[in-house]
């Protein structure tokens, strides 16, 4: 293990929670834990050897000159619960590794054992037919019956039936195989904005999540990024919507006598 991990600290927490997150649909992983991980100032601990689970698979290249293969970083930090309930590992990574994930899942676990954590927090998108404007529900999912009833207790969505896609199912499958609790909340993420950061969805998902920790945070940083957000998806779709207007629409009005009848003109083909 410590080939594979470089430890600055190394706390001894009497329980602990694992939240771990890497990039995803609208990014709503990362944007929560990192926003809490702030709020909180968790501690960095240590940060995994990237080269065990990670390939590069391009360089980059600044005026002309080839630079070195970049690994992403995957880093460990921890928050000491001052009320006498359970500390905070986290796990953040840049990406997820394109092969090597049930690896990675398991060695993450190996960690959170050392640290005695006793449930597993992951996070994810759910893509559902909603418009922007809506307010996101959160979805939940755990690796047992009596967590499932737990979660009964929060505002939470119970779907029966779903897929978690990378990192964020991989890790509970492996924590359920391991015989440790684990709960993934995915917050919902209009289909047609897969591809731009959700504050909006990361923050339903935050508050959720705050109750469940029974932690208490300054929301109102996260709050107005979610607010500048939707205005920047409004502005979005009312471009998008114009550009379609113009592409594939015509006027209906005739047109002016100079240009000849409506019959005589030619359409064009995309």
């Amino acid at each position: 293990m410590k080939k594979l991990v470089n430890f600055h600290k190394e706390p001894r927490p009497k329980a602990c929670d694992l939240l771990a997150a890497w990039p995803g649909i609208g990014n709503l992983a990362l944007i929560l834990t990192r926003y809490l991980r702030e709020k909180l100032e968790a501690e960095e601990i240590g940060e995994i050897e990237p080269f065990t689970f990670f390939d590069p698979i391009g360089v980059m290249v600044k005026d002309n000159i080839v630079e070195a293969p970049q690994f992403p970083e995957g880093k460990f930090f921890y928050w000491h619960n001052a009320s006498g309930k359970k500390d905070i590992l986290f796990f953040i990574s840049d990406e997820q590794p394109a092969y090597k994930g049930y690896d990675l899942a398991n060695f993450i676990l190996d960690i959170a054992k050392k640290f005695k954590v006793q449930r597993v927090y992951t996070f994810a998108a759910a893509i559902a037919k909603i418009h922007h404007t809506e307010q996101p529900k959160v979805w939940g999912v755990a690796t047992d019956a009596p967590l499932v009833a737990f979660l009964k207790k929060y505002d939470v969505v119970l779907r029966g039936r779903l897929q978690i896609a990378g990192l964020n199912g991989l890790l509970l499958g492996v924590a359920k195989e391991r015989s440790m609790e684990g709960i993934c909340l995915l917050g919902e993420v209009p289909s047609y904005t897969t591809r731009i950061p959700n504050p909006k969805a990361a923050l339903a998902v935050l508050k959720v999540l705050l109750q469940v920790l029974e932690i208490e945070i300054e929301l109102s940083e996260l709050v107005k990024i979610a607010e500048e957000s939707d205005q920047q998806m409004k502005r979005l779709a009312a471009q998008a919507m114009g550009e379609y207007i113009d592409r594939y629409t015509r006027p209906v009005w005739p047109p002016p006598e100079d240009e000849g009848e409506f019959e005589d003109d030619e359409e064009e083909e995309d």
